[in-house]
């Protein structure tokens, strides 16, 4: 016969691991430690924004007078302009008189034609297209006394007084 050992032919199962709804061993949450990664970030922040200075500081630096001159310029421009379109709300608003309420809603319209649409609309009315309000004719005028003794009669004898 020969030396051969008999291979079995059916091999024996091997463990599966548990489903994640079993209760076979299960690893504990992981706990982080937020102080310290809060802090963490933060030191992160600080050193990026140091490191953003630096480097527009040199930007700064290494920019041409006339690169500069142009910046104050175009700066210069934009504060003219607001200072202008302000100082047209505040005429319009004027104009119209608006009160002070109705005159900040101008501040968030750029056209003047717009601006005045707004501030007829508001109920301001031009001092061209003033009417006459609440207006009454005789105010302060005393009514002259009746003439005729009738009227004054007949109240005294209602009254009882003395005719």
């Amino acid at each position: 016969m020969s030396d051969t050992t008999p291979v079995p032919t059916d091999a024996t199962p091997k463990p599966t691991p548990p489903a994640q709804g079993d209760e076979g061993e299960q690893t504990p949450p992981v706990e982080i430690d937020w102080k310290t990664k809060a802090r963490e970030w933060e030191r992160r922040a600080k050193d990026n924004k140091t490191a953003a200075d630096e480097l527009a500081t040199i930007k700064e630096s290494q920019k041409s007078e006339a690169e500069k001159a142009g910046e104050r310029l175009a700066v210069a421009e934009r504060k003219a302009a607001e200072a202008e379109a302000r100082v047209l709300r505040r005429d319009v608003a004027i104009e119209h008189k608006l009160s002070k309420g109705d005159a900040e809603l101008l501040d968030t319209i750029t056209s003047e034609d717009a601006m005045r649409a707004l501030a007829v609309r508001l109920g301001g009315q031009a001092a061209d297209e003033k009417k006459h309000g609440n207006h009454v004719p005789r105010e302060g005028n005393t009514p002259a006394a009746a003439k005729s003794g009738e009227g004054l009669e007949a109240v005294r004898s209602l009254f009882g007084g003395n005719p």
